[in-house]
């Protein structure tokens, strides 16, 4: 199975019947899948989110996937509001809940229904999780790869509030641990590659023996090319893909960070974060913003925003106002297709 691509050329994954199989003992016990559920299908089966959240664990449990050709946000907003049809579990990306959200029948439906509603693929607005949990739904925030089966972490219900911003806990067969660039184990809330290891994990990429080892450690720890950090009780955060870092005048910036503050403005649609070029600090960040019909934002206003809420090597120095953003199949922004001049 090819990966998602977001931060260059896809890889082609070994898949197992073993990570399959644990996948799918995964996410039944951390999703409460049975043959009473119902879950609906929209990412791309030729990708791991379509595919692995939730279709193969469904079927493993005898449930029920309803799939769809294409992801229309309207149509998909009356299937979940539909009562006979009864959806129970769904996985999307941030843009696919970012564009329900703006419809027009978003707050006056009931979706009290759904038992699941799992997001990933990329960092989670905090304002989206916000937004949603004022319907009364609790967005849980998971993380995994391609390369992981993909479940790796998930957040339970009960802690998608108290917990915001989390990814929550590794299922039981899943190990994990936060390293610096010698592979040593970082303390608890310091920021740090994330590791896996475990039966979900992949073999290895196809074609790309001879690089094995650029992937894994000796002692077979996959290196996940995420940046995460652990809270004092054990929640995992994960800060940003070390391939989406930039650095500005010797301080490393994440731009999830950046994008999350920028989504706390009216009019947001969808932004995200890059760093360009710059003779003074090295690089700075660019912010690209696509904006809701009818807002009214400036450069001004995205940048003074910033300033207020975030340290001053953080805060990009140019914003660029666009149509849209470039994504792949599943929804997720493809960064490195973004223009840098």
């Amino acid at each position: 199975m090819y990966t998602s691509g977001t931060t260059g050329r896809p890889k082609g994954a070994r898949m197992t019947y073993q990570m399959a199989v644990y996948n799918a003992v995964h996410c039944a016990m951390t999703m409460s899948i049975t043959p009473a559920s119902k879950n609906i299908v929209f990412l791309p089966t030729f990708h791991t989110g379509g595919l692995n959240v939730y279709a193969n664990p469904i079927f493993h449990s005898g449930g029920t996937n309803v799939v769809l050709r294409e992801f229309d946000p309207a149509y998909f907003l009356e299937l979940l509001s539909d009562k006979e049809l009864c959806i129970t579990h769904m996985f999307g990306v941030p843009t696919n809940f970012l564009m329900m959200a703006n419809e027009p029948g978003f707050d006056d439906a009931d979706l009290s229904h759904i038992e699941c509603l799992g997001i990933g693929g990329a960092a989670a607005p905090l304002a989206l999780i916000e937004l949603f949990a004022k319907k009364d739904i609790k967005l849980q925030q998971g993380w995994g790869m391609t390369e992981t089966g993909p479940l790796g972490l998930m957040l339970s219900p009960d802690k998608a509030l108290s917990k915001i911003g989390s990814s929550g806990l590794p299922p039981m067969y899943v190990h994990l641990k936060i390293c610096d660039n010698q592979d040593v184990e970082v303390p608890f809330g310091q920021d740090g590659e994330l590791l896996i290891k475990g039966p979900t994990v992949l073999p290895g990429y196809w074609n790309r023996e001879a690089e094995h080892d650029d992937f894994f450690t000796s002692d077979g720890w996959f290196r996940t090319g995420d940046v995460a950090r652990q809270d004092e009780d054990g929640y995992y955060y994960i800060v940003d893909r070390t391939k989406d870092m930039y650095i500005s005048g010797g301080e490393n910036v994440y731009p999830a960070e950046i994008e999350n503050v920028i989504y706390q403005l009216d009019g947001i649609l969808e932004n995200a974060v890059i760093g360009v070029a710059d003779e003074k600090w090295g690089e700075v960040g660019r912010a690209c913003v696509v904006l809701k019909p009818g807002a009214n934002l400036d450069e001004n206003a995205v940048i003074e925003h910033c300033d207020s809420q975030l340290a001053r090597f953080k805060v990009p120095k140019q914003v660029r106002f666009v149509e849209e953003l470039p994504h792949n199949a599943t929804g997720k922004v493809l960064k490195h297709e973004i223009p840098r001049d």
